[in-house]
């Protein structure tokens, strides 16, 4: 399989990628903005740095994904220096990320287990896949634990089978916590295959793929009720946070698809490992074509902006999508307008805030700040 390396994390090359010489035209073109996403990054990483508690966690302690998120932008700074001895407040954070980890290998608070254990994974696989790796291991574990299998296969199975929710007393799967896991899981393979035994436990991937083409409006690879066919994602089968609409192709009611939901969707075909010319690659890549704006999450307004803005650059950078076509035909840089979206929504202090709307907890400068800091790393990875 071909891969694209983009910052310290992995991308699969899904789309034609550019051409060396077309590369290199554009680093060109974008050398001032890739400079100032770099001082913005810094910035935003100093403020970040001075909201560390004392005990080396970031935000709300029963979160551990507020610190790993953090511990991300910290260690993704174009700045950092990975061959240096780490810098106290990482690794005090690191270390603390670490005590939070439980017995069933989950490292998680009070709740949220998925979210939390994924993000974890990720920041201990960008630190030191190798010094973490037996937490890394036992992390995946419980992820893998988490995919849900309710019943023997045949009549007791049931929409959210394959996909993954929060945990406890979650009981559903959710497109936002699989496609997390999916991450998590799917960057971290090789390290669980070098473990030297004969049989790893892994996800059954395929079952992830199928609840993932259940969140799909597309009839042609999804056969349940109210969906459209305007290849857009919902957050699980039956429920849309956007609610239901009237489908343009079908003329049905369905539910209505949203921005940072498709986007997820585009992200969990990557790691599924399918192709440009898969069907439902295909669809979603329309509808995040025919629906690209930095001025809402479609279909949410302002809810999740930055968390969308995060998942936006996450799925374009993995498909290896540097330009999208718009309604008039031309072509749209998102790359440059996203980054000066984000840059220019900086505050005096180095934070960032969803002054739109507070839901899902965006009125947290810790958090919004962090999916506005890991936006601009991707981009300017991308640019390299």
């Amino acid at each position: 399989m071909k891969q694209l390396f983009v910052s310290a994390i992995f991308a699969v090359t899904l789309l034609a990628p550019l051409s060396s010489a077309g590369q290199k035209v554009k680093n060109g073109l974008h050398l001032s903005l890739k400079l100032e996403a770099q001082e913005t990054i810094k910035k935003g990483n100093k403020f970040l740095l001075t909201q560390q508690h004392a005990d080396g966690y970031w935000g709300e302690p029963t979160l551990p994904a507020f610190t790993a998120y953090t511990l991300r932008c910290l260690l993704l700074d174009p700045a950092f220096d990975p061959k240096a001895a780490t810098p106290a407040p990482i690794q005090k954070g690191l270390d603390w990320l670490l005590s939070q980890q439980k017995a069933d290998g989950g490292i998680y608070g009070k709740g949220m287990a998925t979210y939390c254990t994924a993000s974890s994974i990720m920041a201990l696989y960008v630190a030191d896949p190798q010094k973490y790796k037996a937490a890394i291991i036992k992390a995946r574990g419980f992820l893998i634990n988490q995919q849900t299998d309710w019943g023997v296969k045949g009549a007791d199975d049931t929409e959210f089978d394959g996909g993954i929710g929060y945990g406890g007393t979650y009981a559903h799967s959710d497109l936002s916590n699989t496609h997390l896991a999916l991450e998590a899981l799917y960057h971290t393979r090789a390290i669980a295959t070098d473990t030297g035994e004969k049989e790893v436990q892994d996800l059954d991937w395929g079952a992830a793929l199928a609840f993932v083409s259940r969140c799909q409006n597309l009839q042609e690879t999804n056969d349940g009720e109210k969906v459209g066919n305007d290849g857009s994602f919902v957050y699980f089968p039956g429920n849309s946070k956007a609610g239901e609409a009237i489908d343009s192709k079908t003329g049905r009611v369905a539910l209505r698809g949203y921005g940072s939901m498709s986007y997820a969707g585009l992200l969990s075909l990557v790691y599924a490992d399918l192709d440009a010319s898969d069907p439902r690659v295909k669809a979603v890549t329309g509808w995040i074509t025919a629906n690209y704006t930095l001025k809402e999450n479609p279909g949410l307004g302002g809810q999740g902006l930055y968390y969308y803005y995060h998942v936006m650059a996450k799925s374009l950078v993995a498909a290896n999508v540097p330009e999208l076509q718009a309604k008039s035909g031309l072509k749209v840089d998102w790359r440059s307008e996203l980054a000066t979206k984000v840059i220019n929504g900086q505050r005096e202090d180095g934070s960032w805030l969803n002054t739109e709307a507070s839901r899902w907890m965006e009125n947290d400068p810790i958090l919004v700040s962090s999916y506005a800091i890991m936006t601009l790393q991707q981009i300017h990875g991308s640019l390299q």
